[in-house]
This record gives C-alpha cells, sequence and structure tokens, in this order.
C-alpha cells in the first residue's frame, strides 16, 4: 500500500469520525432550540444538556485533525482551496466560536437566554451546511486559473443543484444520526417521554436522508459523468449501505434496541463515505489535483503517520474514559450523579 493511499485512508477515517460526532453534538443543539420553541423543553431538554456537558470539548479535536494532516500529507491543498475557501472557512469558524461562546456562558456562567439557545442550536445547522460546500468544489466546474491566481466562480457554485444537494443531505444527515443517537440516549436514561419524542423525529428524518442521497448520485450524472461512472462501478456498496439502513428504520420503528439501531446507522454511514471516497480517488479537486500530484514528501509522510499514530493512542482512551464516566454510566445518564 502506498504512502498516499494510507494518508488520505487516514484522514477520511477521521474526516468520518468528525462528522458522526459532530452531528450528533449539531442534531442535539437544534433539538434543544427547537424544544423551547416549541415549549416541549421539559421533555428533551435535560437529555440533552447530559450528553452535550462532557463532550462539546472534544468534537473538533477530529477536525483540528484533519486539516493539520491534510495540509501536511497534501501541501498542494493548501495553494488550491486555500484562497477559495476563505468565506465558507470564514463563517464555519465564526458559527463555531458562537457554539463555544454558549457553551462558555451556560456552562461556567449559568446564562439562561432564549437568545443564546435559538442562536446555538440554529448555528449547529449551518456549520456543515458551510463545511459540505468543500465536497462540491472538489468536483471540478467552480473554480479557474488566471495569471497563476485561483479564482472560485461563486454564482456557478450557489447555482449548481449539486451544491444544494450536497447542503441539503448534510443537514437532513445530521438531524437524522443525532436523532437516532439521543432515541438511544434517552430510552438508556428510562426516560420514555424523552425517548417517544426522539424517536418521531427520527423516523421523519430517516426518508428525507436518504431521498437527498439518491439525489447527488443523479445530480452527479449531470456535473461530473467520470465520478458518476465510478460511482457505478461500486454500486454494492450503496446496496448494502440502504439495506444497513432498512435495518435501523426497522427497529427505530418497533421501538426495539435502539443501541443495535445506532450502531447499524453508523455502519451505514460508514459504507455509504468509504464508497463515495473511493469513487472520488485519486482526485482532491477535479480535474486540477490528484492525490499522487498533491503528496509530500516520504520522510513527511512517515512522521505524520507516527504523529497520527500517536495521536490515536491518545484520544481514543480519551473517549473510552467520557464514554465510560459519561455517556454509558447509568447514574449519570439518569440524572442521579452527584
Amino acid at each position: 500500500m502506498s504512502f498516499e493511499l494510507i494518508g488520505i485512508s487516514v484522514l477520511w477515517l477521521f474526516l468520518f469520525g468528525y462528522i458522526i460526532v459532530a452531528s450528533i453534538d449539531f442534531g442535539a443543539g437544534f433539538f434543544n432550540a427547537y424544544s423551547v420553541l416549541t415549549n416541549k423543553q421539559h421533555i428533551i431538554s435535560n437529555i440533552i444538556q447530559r450528553y452535550l456537558s462532557p463532550v462539546w470539548e472534544v468534537t473538533n479535536v477530529f477536525l483540528v485533525f484533519f486539516f493539520v494532516g491534510m495540509v501536511g500529507f497534501f501541501p498542494g491543498t493548501a495553494y488550491f482551496y486555500g484562497t477559495i475557501l476563505l468565506v465558507p472557512a470564514s463563517i464555519s469558524i465564526v458559527l463555531l466560536a458562537i457554539r463555544g461562546a454558549y457553551y462558555a456562558f451556560t456552562t461556567y456562567g449559568r446564562l439562561k437566554s432564549k437568545f443564546w439557545t435559538y442562536l446555538y442550536g440554529f448555528s449547529g445547522l449551518f456549520i456543515p451546511a458551510s463545511l459540505s460546500i468543500v465536497l462540491t468544489i472538489s468536483e471540478g466546474g467552480f473554480i479557474y486559473i488566471e495569471d497563476t491566481r485561483i479564482i472560485l466562480n461563486y454564482f456557478a457554485l450557489f447555482a449548481s443543484p449539486l451544491t444544494w444537494s450536497i447542503v441539503i443531505l448534510s443537514l437532513t444527515s445530521v438531524l437524522y444520526i443525532s436523532a437516532v443517537f439521543l432515541t438511544w440516549y434517552a430510552n438508556k436514561a428510562e426516560d420514555k417521554n424523552a425517548a417517544e419524542l426522539m424517536r418521531k423525529y427520527a423516523l421523519s428524518w430517516a426518508l428525507p436522508a436518504i431521498i437527498t442521497a439518491l439525489g447527488i448520485i443523479v445530480e452527479l450524472r449531470l456535473h461530473n459523468p467520470i465520478h458518476y461512472n465510478r460511482l457505478l462501478d461500486v454500486w454494492w456498496l450503496f446496496v448494502i449501505s440502504f439495506a444497513l439502513f432498512l435495518i435501523t428504520l426497522r427497529l427505530i420503528w418497533v421501538r426495539k434496541k435502539y443501541g443495535v439501531a445506532f450502531t447499524v446507522l453508523v455502519f451505514q454511514f460508514l459504507v455509504a463515505f468509504f464508497a463515495y471516497g473511493v469513487s472520488h480517488y485519486p482526485y482532491l479537486l477535479y480535474p486540477h489535483l490528484t492525490v499522487t500530484e498533491g503528496f509530500t514528501s516520504e520522510a513527511m509522510a512517515i512522521a505524520l503517520i507516527i504523529a497520527f499514530i500517536a495521536g490515536l493512542c491518545l484520544l481514543i482512551p480519551s473517549l473510552y474514559l467520557i464514554l465510560k464516566l459519561f455517556l454509558f454510566n447509568k447514574e449519570y445518564v439518569q440524572g442521579k450523579a452527584k
């Protein structure tokens, strides 16, 4: 296996980890704000706050690893993406700062304000929407080079159906993943009312999530035929992903084994995510940049791989402790821990 393939596989794994963890976080914030808006905060707010309190500080670790690794493994991406992503990346950073301020003021300052709750909840939906623009740009057709300057055609980008298909998928997936997890979490806390409400949300967002995923494939056929044809080569992976989706949906529908349902959901997204990545390989940006062309030196690659392994050795035990001490601690989940 080449260093290029190892590097992009490691980065893709970290990006997937961020998508799952951040989706739960962003969705939980939205459902908390929505419950306040609809006067249902007495049902699910306590459950959501007990989840958010111990995990909000580690959510962005995966994203930091990904960006550091991307620039380290593939320096060419900094040249192509650095300028054109200035606006969407800046928006994401501002939104992340808003969410961080909310955590700080509400957790340590005991700030109670509906305005901050709404700002925190709805900003969580704009973050994945702004970050998902990267996937659209990577499909090509939106940038051109003029006198060594890389220029992004914003009109073409925001007028493209592919852009909005990916944005809508990011929103529906966030809400679906979060709702399924919180259904399990509320059920584990033996809070039947919260579990039932989150179950309804999970069922509500399941169909939009799968429809928008199919919509992206349709749009790719028109926008990037090369990638579309490569998607067809791994069609069986998407069939497996869809079968896992049906299993999750069935378990949620019959109100059984919510933990198994969420585990199956993670594998569903894992299969689909890596199928998309395999079909996109070796391009980092159609048609300008490939994995081979933008890769760093061999010595740097080895150093980065060692650093990422060391990072995983620290990150995995930390996540395990958080899960053991908080998320899967029966007394904490039920709000009995002192």
